[in-house]
């Protein structure tokens, strides 16, 4: 009984904290709820940028341990973290980097968005 008593209690805390945590690197806010990095939407028209001082996000690629998944369409990237390449005009500008990434990204085909 008291097992149950202490998961409830877990539960409805963690239900209570928000999903809004801040990169300690940046101090940049990370929406886990809304899929947003900074304001930016992690979705949509993704716009690859060659330096760093030119891009909203800077990205790692990993196979694991991700912080959202993302699939990569030819059109209508319209749900949390479906990306499309595009040249110019890009609703979020992304940097590849290797090391003090903001986000980790994980390349799917099938199930893209936030890992929790």
């Amino acid at each position: 009984m008291k097992f149950l008593s202490y998961a409830i209690i877990i539960t409805v805390l963690l239900c209570i904290v928000s999903f809004t945590v801040k990169d300690s690197n940046t101090n940049k806010e990370v929406s886990l709820e809304e899929c947003e990095f900074d304001g930016k939407k992690l979705y949509g028209k993704i716009q690859l940028v060659e330096y760093v001082s030119e891009a909203d996000v800077k990205v790692k690629i990993v196979n694991s341990f991700a912080d959202i998944k993302v699939k990569f369409v030819e059109n209508f990237a319209d749900e949390c973290g479906e990306w499309q390449i595009v040249e110019n005009g890009g609703d979020l500008k992304v940097y590849i980097a290797e090391n003090f990434a903001d986000i980790k990204i994980e390349p799917v085909t099938s199930f893209p968005g936030l890992v929790r």
